[in-house]
């Protein structure tokens, strides 16, 4: 009897990792980008893939915080996550903080790293233009540069190699960390050589992502880090607040409706979120509204976006005050976490010659 090939070929089994940093409440943009993609890889994965989703707390020392914000972001997060829908049973969630294996791979890797690709990378500059509310990287002043932001792109590499991950899910602006993760696994491979490679060479998955605008000026994302609060959506605002912040949204004085990024950047961008919230197709919400006006639209888009998000603004507001089902959640993801990290760490370890005889 012949087998039909597609019979015989068996996927390997896939380490899916990515992380976040505990910023607080989410908006819009953050729900429809790398949140729903987290749902939605784990509803696609098959029951052989290991999922990891890690709130990166150490990522987050890189730039100021205030440790009673921080203590109640990380905490924030972890009840946004359970709430859109990560089962902690199915994907191992926990905090990066918790699994101190994290911290002594990204010393050992370190060692390994050169200056000249440390360098080369953009994301620090970026950070600092961010966090001064500055919308160009050309004057960014290094004197802010501090050794911890220059060098997490290596606490990154050891965020993934640590788990043996094989698949990234991340952002168009963190590919470039991608690349230097296979190049520092690449050298490690290379230096300390046994009967195969330790560490597999990660693959960027670029996850497809609704790009949200500020409600205020849309030629830009939409930020928590904008000082216009109504320039942005949160998971965790009622109805009303929905409204209010659609309803002086800003648009132009065009008649009727059409979908033209370049030229009509705020009637596009309400466009863009009734589309994502109702899961249809831009050109045919576009044409539906081509004979409306602009308070059609925002009434229409106002009331996608609170049937999108009431539910898990209702699960985020029961498991946020569950303090205990918190900290056990996280117990138990630290724990599977560090389960599966404490094997690379041995293999790590017996490698270099700081191995037990």
């Amino acid at each position: 009897m012949v087998i039909p090939r597609h019979v015989c070929q068996i996927r390997p089994r896939r380490v899916i990792l990515s992380g976040i940093q505990p910023t607080g409440i989410p908006h819009l943009g953050n729900y429809l980008g790398a949140l729903s993609n987290w749902v939605k890889l784990q509803k696609s994965a098959e029951p052989e893939d290991k999922l990891l989703f890690s709130i990166v707390g150490w990522h987050a020392l890189t730039l100021p915080q205030d440790p009673a914000a921080l203590l109640a972001a990380r905490n924030d997060m972890l009840a946004v996550l359970l709430a859109i829908g990560i089962d902690p049973d199915r994907s191992i969630l926990f905090h990066q903080d918790h699994n101190p294996h994290h911290t002594e791979l990204s010393w050992i890797l370190s060692c390994l790293t050169p200056m000249g690709k440390l360098r080369r990378m953009t994301t620090w500059k970026s950070r600092l233009a961010a966090a001064r509310n500055s919308g160009s990287e050309d004057n960014v002043d290094e004197s802010m540069l501090n050794a911890g932001l220059f060098m997490y792109p290596v606490l990154q590499a050891a965020d993934v190699l640590v788990y043996k991950a094989t698949h990234v899910p991340v952002g168009e602006d963190q590919q470039q960390h991608i690349e230097l993760t296979r190049d520092i696994a690449d050298i490690f491979n290379r230096t300390f050589k046994g009967t195969r490679p330790l560490f597999p060479l990660p693959t960027y998955v670029n996850t497809p992502s609704k790009r949200i605008l500020s409600l205020k000026d849309p030629t830009s994302k939409m930020s928590k880090s904008s000082p216009d609060i109504q320039s942005r959506i949160l998971l965790t605002d009622t109805a009303s607040q929905i409204q209010s912040k659609i309803r002086a949204a800003v648009t132009d004085s065009i008649q009727g409706i059409t979908y033209d990024p370049q030229g009509r950047p705020g009637t596009s961008n309400l466009l863009s979120i009734l589309a994502a919230c109702t899961d249809r197709d831009i050109s045919q919400v576009a044409k539906a509204y081509e004979s409306q006006g602009h308070g059609t639209l925002k009434r229409d888009v106002a009331e996608a976006v609170e049937e999108f998000v009431k539910g898990p603004r209702a699960q985020f507001d029961r498991i946020r005050r569950d303090t205990r089902y918190l900290e056990e959640v996280a117990r138990l993801g630290a724990s599977r976490a560090i389960e599966q990290s404490e094997v690379t760490m041995m293999e790590v370890k017996a490698r270099l010659g700081l191995g037990s005889d």
